[in-house]
């Protein structure tokens, strides 16, 4: 009789929704091919607001455009816009956790605007409006012809109790502190997560929680599993009823909403099997997702992990992480899908920071190999919890990160205000909204809006792009320049090839791999037809900052095999495998016309080469610029009537030279004007911002910036070895005309005297490098490449930024340049500065700089 009314319940709302409306509300529709999809990840309450009634619910956790707090976007407002995001070219609608959510945190002033702090998992948050609004979402989206993805966390809930001054883990009575400032509720009002106080015995025995502290350490696996994140109350992901509760929970949005697939937050903060159970389980209470989902006539529900592992070049630590929450040991499948972080570092890597092509190239090869259907994962440029691309590279590098993403395997995945060109990550489109500069955001004739969708049309004309496999034809291994895939199936072939160089560059050959005697033809980028050799090659020039898609035309002749033919032009290949200083190439020519000598497809820096009335000729190779000896180079010799000689490979051995070493005072890690304490978080109890040496060597062109510090922090396990602090490094270059004193985004300007032309900001997700052209106060100056390359040594707390000749303007020498390091932290953006220190921010006056400890200024020798 019990189901028998909620049955009827069920009816009633979808009667009363048949009247409000004049037709039922499109809410389940069959899965789609999610190879095909392009997801477009909005913030709700960033985004557009379209019922001001729901805006502020009286606990002080409102406030339009203060970037902490709610700022008014909701589900009416994401349903009036979908006709935009449509015409972006997106398929699916992302967004943020819409449950009830805990409102505000006074301890460290936030608020639940994001989603993530849940109070109540089967409630739509009031500020995001109603249930009804959320199935008017679903309905539009599903009419026209789009699905819904909801975001859900499985791990936590929001901050409603913590351990302070200890923890004991055979008492977890003892340091339990409930957070009872916390807003508008103290404790989750959802059965059984509102049993979270262990010092009541019966609440302590249901174990619905790990009584733990945060975590300390993120490479601690015991950790990750059982403590808080950042003091967000950890779930026993274990405990059956947990689980329970977990999949009714998620399963009713599928049920009453019409959700289409499930994005998991921190999914590696739980346990591989949990998922076995959240998808599959039998249970008929409360089966499993899968379950659930096909019930409703979804047969392909994709719910897909957040495991944040970005990998360094030529690195695949974090992807075999990822592999792991995709199958286990014996290849059996535990989750569907998982977000490709290693993708998004590699993108940021090549098409921002300028680093070869071929870090790019390798993550391509390497996620084909090491996971079972990387087609099915979402793959992204930015989101809400990096750096936004525009932050630290141009518009250029970001169109050549777009078409990468459009047309290679994985879900493409923009994240809201990327088509506007948006540089803060939590901005808001809507003129109230924080970081909207006081106007609304919805342009469809902005540049990036008109590229995104082009690239979109042009997935959906050729279905190889989102269903093919890549092939490397080419690419660069020593610096920012060609990279050349096909994209092939049994039908069809498509080359797409990209110059991530600010300069003309040569392609001196492709790969075996296309068909011989082929034509490309252009299908994006105006790429001018070009005709394969009979061995499917070719050579070609590439302007600066080209994207190029062709489509391969078989050749309609009957093809007679040539005749073999000597190279026009061909390399003595006799070379040894290792220089220490510039060397002689030789080599022949057939042609009787000027040649030239291209180093790492470089076209900008060819040097003439003389040939000889035999035929011979011969060129110095500089390695000026060659301060890397783990970089294989690559010489040609090219004519411009189009001939090249096959390539030859070699790499450099040039010493490093020390220019300065300079102690730093232990302890005065104290503000610029000794008036700024460390935040109170127990993370910072090591004073990892303590400067206290700066070694700085030379290679050619290239510094090497070594940094000792008292320790090196990894406990949030950050991608380039190193957290709670950030390093902003000013360089001065000798004879060099221009450069600023403003310390951007730091309240302050540099020591009397210096003057900075490049400017490298890096933490432990973020490396970031800056000209002084448009520096200010608010303007980190224009972002440039190629940028510094990071290495940490923990054995003797030492971070090494080493910046390439390429960005300091390739000069032979260094002496006269100076060197500034600050530190601070930073958390899209640098951490703020309170009167006094709370857990994340730093204490001192508001006219204080933005540096907690700095260097001498340097001038190298």
């Amino acid at each position: 009789m019990k189901n028998f009314y909620k049955t009827c319940g069920a009816i009633w709302v979808l009667f009363a929704l048949y009247l409000a409306h004049g037709q039922p509300l499109k809410l389940h529709v069959p899965s789609p091919d999610w190879r095909d999809q392009v997801i477009y990840f909005v913030m709700t309450d960033r985004f557009f607001d379209g019922d001001a009634t729901n805006n502020d619910q009286g606990a002080g956790e409102f406030k339009a455009g203060d970037r902490g707090k709610f700022n008014g976007g909701d589900l009416r407002g994401l349903t009036q816009k979908l006709d935009y995001v449509k015409g972006l070219g997106a398929t699916a609608v992302w967004i943020t956790p819409p449950v009830a959510n805990q409102w505000f945190e006074p301890s460290i002033n936030y608020t639940g605007y994001h989603g993530y702090w849940a109070e109540h998992f089967k409630k739509v948050d009031a500020h995001l409006g109603t249930l009804d609004d959320y199935k008017r979402l679903s309905d539009g989206l599903h009419t026209r012809g789009m699905v819904l993805v909801q975001d859900i966390v499985v791990n936590h809930t929001g901050n409603f109790f913590e351990y302070k001054g200890g923890w004991d883990r055979r008492d977890p009575t003892k340091f339990y502190t409930p957070n009872v400032g916390t807003r508008a509720v103290t404790k989750p009002s959802q059965s059984p997560f509102d049993l979270n106080d262990p010092r009541d015995p019966a609440q302590r025995a249901a174990g619905i929680y790990h009584w733990t502290n945060s975590v300390a350490n993120y490479a601690n696996r015991n950790e990750v599993l059982n403590h808080q994140m950042s003091s967000l109350d950890d779930l026993n992901t274990e405990n059956p009823v947990v689980r329970r509760a977990l999949r009714d929970s998620f399963g009713y949005w599928i049920k009453e909403v019409g959700v289409d697939a499930f994005r998991i937050d921190t999914a590696f903060y739980v346990p591989h099997d949990y998922f076995v159970d959240f998808l599959h389980s039998k249970d008929s209470a409360a089966p499993g997702i899968e379950r659930v989902a096909h019930a409703t006539g979804r047969k392909n529900f994709l719910s897909f992990g957040e495991g944040f592992a970005i990998d360094k070049p030529y690195s695949d630590k974090g992807a075999k992480e990822i592999d792991a929450y995709l199958r286990d040991a014996k290849g059996r499948r535990i989750l569907p899908s998982m977000i490709n972080f290693p993708l998004y570092g590699s993108l940021g890597d090549v098409f921002a920071r300028g680093q070869p092509s071929a870090v790019l190239a390798h993550r391509i090869q390497n996620m084909m190999k090491r996971h079972a259907n990387p087609h099915v994962m979402p793959s992204f440029i930015d989101n809400h919890d990096v750096d936004r691309f525009m932050t630290y590279g141009s518009e250029a590098g970001l169109k050549q990160a777009l078409a990468a993403m459009f047309t290679l395997p994985g879900i493409p995945t923009l994240y809201y205000g990327t088509e506007q060109g948006f540089k803060e990550t939590r901005a808001a489109m809507f003129a109230a909204g924080w970081g909207s500069g006081g106007r609304d955001h919805f342009d469809t004739d902005a540049p990036l809006y008109k590229t995104i969708a082009e690239l979109a049309q042009l997935r959906r004309t050729y279905n190889v792009l989102s269903r093919g496999t890549p092939k490397i034809l080419h690419s660069n291994a020593a610096r920012a320049g060609g990279l050349v895939y096909a994209m092939n199936d049994a039908k069809r072939s498509m080359v797409v090839a990209f110059n991530t160089a600010e300069h003309e560059i040569l392609v001196d050959g492709l790969a075996r791999g296309l068909t011989g005697n082929a034509r490309l033809e252009s299908r994006h980028g105006s790429a001018p037809e070009i005709k394969l050799s009979a061995k499917g090659s070719a050579a070609f020039l590439m302007p600066a900052r080209t994207t190029w898609v062709w489509e391969v035309m078989p050749s309609t002749k009957n093809m007679q095999k040539p005749a073999a033919q000597k190279a026009p032009i061909s390399l003595i290949t006799s070379l040894k495998n290792t220089y220490f200083e510039d060397f002689e190439l030789r080599g022949n020519s057939l042609l009787r016309e000027e040649l030239n000598l291209v180093i790492d497809g470089d076209v900008s820096t060819a040097t003439p080469v003389a040939v000889d009335a035999s035929g011979r000729f011969s060129a110095n190779v500089s390695t000026l610029e060659m301060s890397d000896a783990n970089i294989t180079h690559r010489a040609s010799v090219w004519a411009r009537s189009g001939a090249v000689s096959p390539p030859v490979a070699f790499r450099v051995r040039r010493p490093w030279r020390v220019l300065a070493d300079v102690a730093d005072a232990v302890g005065d890690d104290q503000g610029m004007n000794k008036d700024v304490t460390y935040p109170t978080d127990a993370g910072y109890a090591t004073r990892q911002m303590d400067l206290r040496n700066v070694r700085v060597s030379a290679n050619g062109g290239a510094l090497k910036i070594a940094l000792t510090m008292p320790s090196i922090s990894t406990q949030w396990n950050p991608a380039n070895g190193f957290d709670h602090v950030a390093f902003t490094v000013f360089m001065e270059l000798p004879n060099t005309p221009g450069g600023a004193t403003v310390m951007p985004l730091q309240n302050g300007s540099l020591p009397s005297g210096m003057r900075w032309h490049r400017r490298l900001r890096a933490h432990g997700w973020s490396n970031a490098l800056f000209t002084h052209e448009g520096a200010s106060d608010s303007n980190e100056g224009a972002p440039f490449a190629p940028g510094a390359a990071i290495a940490v040594e923990k054995q003797t707390n030492t971070v090494t930024f080493t910046v390439p000749a390429a960005a300091l303007g390739k000069r032979a020498s260094l002496s006269g340049a100076k060197i500034y390091v600050t530190t601070w932290d930073y958390d899209n953006g640098y951490r703020k500065l309170e009167t006094t220190a709370q857990s994340y921010s730093m204490g001192g006056p508001a006219s204080a700089p933005l540096v907690m400890d700095d260097s001498a200024v340097i001038e190298l020798k």
